[in-house]
């Protein structure tokens, strides 16, 4: 429930983010109010995409022999990983203009009157957030009962209503950048257990040497299987009898994470 709590939380906030910056340069200008349906049509749009890639995930499963789904189920937390990676370090990269972005776009549709144009806009903005939820999802609930996943998911779209309200009425305590510089720091702990997770199930199928199996036995201290141990797990890829491979390749991800979005910094202007 904790994932799926996390992961809806921080990308509904997005989401909102990005319809809040929409919805309020329309309604600031009486000449483009008349987008305001379309805007919302756009939002309609896009969390039906998202409904979409869920249905046919949720196909796959059910139709998917033992071994493809076996094989399916190794491949996706592998993909939530580095979707993960991928939108931190764009976030790192383009973040900043993000509003000016939205912005531009929503001015060019406006002049032109194209508000088909700009329901696209609205449309592909949410979409993106609710394919990512899918996949982050999808990659990371494992083995969760429906209820755990229902109320994780309702608690986390609760919270983020709460949260961008807070920020938005105040940033006295915490900005809108270090919120995000947070959460990123979150969703790459959980990039790197959904890898280690893949990385286990692959070296399960043969399809990933182990190097070492088991690196080491922290059972004793720390069992992988425990309420402890399963939240670590969880979110920083704890396990008590890890494959080295599986650690190999946490241990890249890390090194190219810090690598990466610290170079990243550095090249930004102040």
């Amino acid at each position: 429930m904790g994932n799926t709590l996390f992961i809806v939380w921080r990308e509904s906030i997005e989401a909102m983010l990005v319809i809040g910056i929409l919805h309020g340069w329309l309604s600031a200008r009486p000449d483009a109010r008349d987008g305001l349906p379309w805007l919302w049509g756009g939002v309609a749009g896009g969390l039906v995409l998202a409904g979409a890639l869920a249905v046919t995930l949720m196909g796959i499963q059910a139709w998917a022999s033992d071994t493809a789904l076996e094989w399916f189920q190794a491949l996706m937390p592998l993909v939530a990983s580095v979707l993960i990676f991928q939108m931190v370090w764009w976030t790192q990269r383009h973040g900043a203009g993000l509003k000016r972005e939205l912005e531009s776009g929503m001015a060019v549709a406006a002049e032109r009157a194209n508000w088909m144009g700009m329901a696209v806009l609205a449309a592909v903005a949410v979409g993106r957030e609710g394919a990512e939820t899918v996949v982050f999802l999808y990659g990371a609930v494992g083995n969760e009962s429906w209820a755990d996943f229902l109320i994780g998911g309702a608690g986390g779209f609760l919270l983020a209503l709460a949260v961008y309200w807070l920020l938005s009425r105040s940033g006295r305590f915490i900005s809108w950048r270090n919120f995000f510089r947070i959460t990123q720091a979150l969703l790459l702990l959980l990039g790197g257990a959904l890898l280690v997770d893949a990385a286990e199930r692959l070296v399960g199928l043969e399809a990933l040497t182990a190097l070492a199996d088991p690196l080491w036995d922290s059972s004793a201290l720390l069992d992988d299987g425990s309420r402890a141990g399963g939240v670590a797990a969880a979110f920083i890829g704890y396990r008590a009898l890890p494959s080295g491979m599986a650690y190999a390749l946490l241990l890249g991800y890390w090194l190219l994470a810090v690598t990466l979005l610290f170079s990243s910094r550095a090249g930004k202007k102040p």
